[in-house]
């Protein structure tokens, strides 16, 4: 009877003797050249109550790895009291490789580093992995906040794929010219050669010819080159090339709607070739051809040009041309020219109008551009206009042509337009 007692005590006590239950970690270890690792793990933890509430106690324990073969029990800590990890530090050929945490789960098979494997607390302890902290502010670097203001800066008129060149306030700038041109060392530009530029330009020339409302032909001081860079003006009205003159064989060559009148005044500016020069470039075409029409009387897009980002820089000048034809004219008709969001050209026509035309001249600032605008047609009355366009351009820009009529049998058209970039 005395014996029956005494084995069924050493039996009650023997689970309490077994210790928390372990989870067994099992794998092979490799260095990143595919060699196997050699070393040891040195795996310590905080106190914690297990699953089974045993106390385990802080300490640590080190783990050898012979051939890259680990094999390691450890008491399950993903539900332990308070929340813990496991610090596990690499150790070999005398080093510390590197560092990391483990959360074990209860598993009665054996589990892979990668099951265990987590990243570390939010807070206490150090760690020598990358964790995932908050950003070092530049001001805790030192050093680098006096590094970067020694830099140079970006000025605001930096635009990519131009030449660059140090502005007077030692900032980076873009170099505004032509793709023709040659860049001085003082950043400015110009055409190539080893001939001036002084007589590149004529102003204000006056054109030779009878002023009496028959003669149609007048001729220049100088030979224009190119021809598209006339800009003739009959009473301070520019004239339209192609509609209102054409230009042929060194001479001017009035419509007969245009010819000049008795006491007008003709004055031509253009540019010529420069003594020792080639030819100056031409115009860059950005856009041109025939638009839509609309017999709607809500404003409609007609054709757009859209200018690629990084084309346009300050200092260059953009010139749009417009011609429209309004057919029925049972009602008024309207058009408009939009550079970006900014309305450049607004135009009611009454009912009689035929045809609109006109121009709009856009020079680009470092922000955003100055547009004037001028327009005409057969029985509308010539007007201006001045905007202020703070639409930007270095992402790229869109030019609208838009048309409305006020009857619906009526039809307004855009027959032509064209964006130009002037050198």
């Amino acid at each position: 009877m005395v014996r029956r007692l005494f084995v069924a005590a050493v039996l009650s006590i023997c689970p309490a003797l077994a210790g928390p239950p372990l989870t067994t970690i099992q794998d092979v270890l490799y260095k990143a050249d595919g060699t196997r690792f050699n070393g040891a793990l040195t795996i310590s933890w905080t106190s914690f109550q297990a699953v089974d509430n045993s106390s385990v106690i802080t300490q640590s324990t080190t783990v050898k790895v012979l051939n890259g073969n680990l094999r390691v029990a450890l008491v399950p800590n993903t539900t332990s009291t308070p929340p813990t990890v496991y610090t596990v530090t690499y150790n070999s050929e005398g080093f510390v490789q590197f560092q990391e945490t483990w959360s074990v789960p209860s598993s009665l098979t054996p589990l892979h580093v990668r099951d265990v494997r987590t990243a570390p607390p939010s807070s206490g302890g150090s760690d020598t992995t990358d964790s995932g902290t908050a950003a070092i502010p530049e001001s805790g670097v030192t050093g680098l906040v006096a590094d970067l203001g020694a830099r140079p800066l970006a000025a605001p008129g930096f635009a990519a794929g131009h030449a660059a060149m140090i502005n007077t306030s030692g900032q980076v700038d873009s170099v505004v010219g032509n793709m023709a041109d040659c860049v001085h060392v003082d950043g400015t530009s110009g055409p190539c050669g080893s001939g001036g530029s002084a007589n590149n330009f004529v102003d204000g020339d006056s054109p030779d010819g009878t002023m009496d409302g028959l003669n149609t032909t007048f001729t220049l001081n100088a030979l224009p080159n190119p021809t598209s860079s006339i800009a003739l003006y009959r009473n301070g009205v520019l004239q339209k090339a192609g509609f209102d003159y054409t230009f042929y064989n060194g001479a001017i060559q009035f419509a007969g709607t245009s010819v000049p009148q008795p006491g007008d005044v003709l004055l031509a500016n253009y540019r010529t070739v420069a003594s020792g020069l080639g030819s100056w470039p031409a115009p860059e075409v950005l856009c041109s051809g025939t638009g839509g029409a609309s017999s709607f009387s809500s404003p409609t897009d007609l054709a757009t040009c859209s200018i690629p980002a990084g084309l346009l820089a300050p200092g260059d000048r953009v010139e749009v041309h417009f011609d429209y034809s309004h057919s029925g004219r049972a009602g008024g008709a309207a058009i408009a020219v939009e550079w970006g969001a900014t309305a450049a050209v607004n135009v009611n026509a009454a009912a009689g109008e035929s045809m609109l035309t006109g121009r709009v001249d856009a020079s680009v600032l470092t922000t955003g551009a100055q547009v004037s605008s001028q327009s005409w047609g057969t029985v509308t009355t010539f007007a201006t206009s001045l905007a202020s366009a703070t639409d930007l351009y270095s992402g790229g820009l869109t030019i609208t042509f838009l048309g409305s009529v006020a009857a619906a049998a009526d039809s307004i058209a855009l027959q032509h337009y064209s964006v130009l970039r002037v050198p």
